[in-house]
């Protein structure tokens, strides 16, 4: 911010004030254009396209649970350890006895380098989500530290993100 006085030899003698706005303007405009790359990524909307599926092939390994679940009659839940049935406490009981065999067959619980099993949860595409946010707690509350999604690529091949 700058002022001029007169000079000395004017018939005027009241100052001249001059602000210099170009300082301001640039920093208006900076701060415009940031605003403008930040609110959008930002902002979240309700709508939503879910992505493509990702296939990755999965590594199957012999310690591995495969859990099935659908929905059944009357909003019922149908869980499937392999390929036998189990209800809630049964899945708990399982899993938390995996968890037990696999830790002592690689040493006990302070042997270096244990690998803990996976779970991999194949759900129908009709299931209520209830059913398997109650699979997946029940792995969670045994001990499993990974529980994944089994998905089926598209028609045509994989799709890589």
């Amino acid at each position: 911010m700058a002022m001029n006085v007169g000079g000395e030899g004017s018939a005027e003698e009241q100052p001249m004030s001059n602000i210099n706005t170009t300082p301001l303007v640039d920093i208006m405009l900076v701060l415009l254009i940031i605003f403008l790359i930040t609110v959008p990524v930002v902002v979240q909307s309700v709508k939503i396209k879910l992505p493509n599926v990702r296939h990755d092939p999965t590594v199957t390994k012999p310690e591995n649970v495969s859990l099935t679940v659908r929905g059944g009659a009357n909003n019922s839940c149908e869980v499937y350890w392999n390929l036998t049935r189990v209800d809630s406490k049964e899945l708990l009981d399982r899993a938390v006895n995996k968890l037990k065999f696999e830790i002592a067959k690689q040493g006990g619980p302070n042997a270096p380098g244990i690998e803990l099993p996976e779970a991999h949860v194949r759900g129908d595409v009709n299931t209520p989500w209830l059913c398997i946010a109650g699979a997946i707690y029940n792995m969670q509350l045994a001990g499993f530290q990974k529980v994944g999604f089994i998905s089926e690529p598209p028609p045509g091949g994989t799709v890589r993100l």
